[in-house]
């Protein structure tokens, strides 16, 4: 059974990025241009401002670099406090953040190795696959 989760933001680029996630597959953008890599989505490159933008698949490895535990309710009962968020470095550099996978805050290490998983969600928009990190 799916999870209920916060509404994901939908649109040009965000579209993309979610339905490469459906495909199980964590992909963000590349400039044609100048080679940079960014998260979160964007419609011109942060480096050097061109619009030439590439989907790459990313490695799915990286370490936790932070973290937290919210006990205050943002999402009105959408989701069971606490709960952790994670804040992970791609092995290719950017920073994602996102929810730990079978390990929670008092398993957490600095640099711990953390490997991409997927979980089935729904919101407001319908199913879809959340990417989320495991240990590695």
């Amino acid at each position: 059974m799916p999870q209920t989760r916060p509404d994901r933001k939908l649109g040009p680029g965000h579209d993309e990025f979610w339905a490469w996630c459906s495909k199980g597959e964590l992909r963000l953008q590349r400039c044609k241009s100048c080679g940079g890599l960014s998260w979160p989505v964007i419609d011109a490159c942060e480096h050097c401002g061109s619009t030439e933008l590439e989907w790459e698949q990313m490695s799915g490895l990286g370490k936790v670099v932070s973290w937290c535990t919210f006990e205050h309710d943002y999402y009105r009962g959408v989701l069971p406090i606490p709960y952790d968020t994670i804040m992970v470095e791609l092995a290719e550099g950017p920073i994602f953040i996102s929810n730990p996978s079978g390990f929670g805050r008092e398993d957490i290490t600095f640099e711990m190795p953390v490997k991409l998983a997927f979980v089935d969600c729904v919101d407001s928009a319908g199913q879809f696959s959340l990417p989320v990190f495991a240990k590695a």
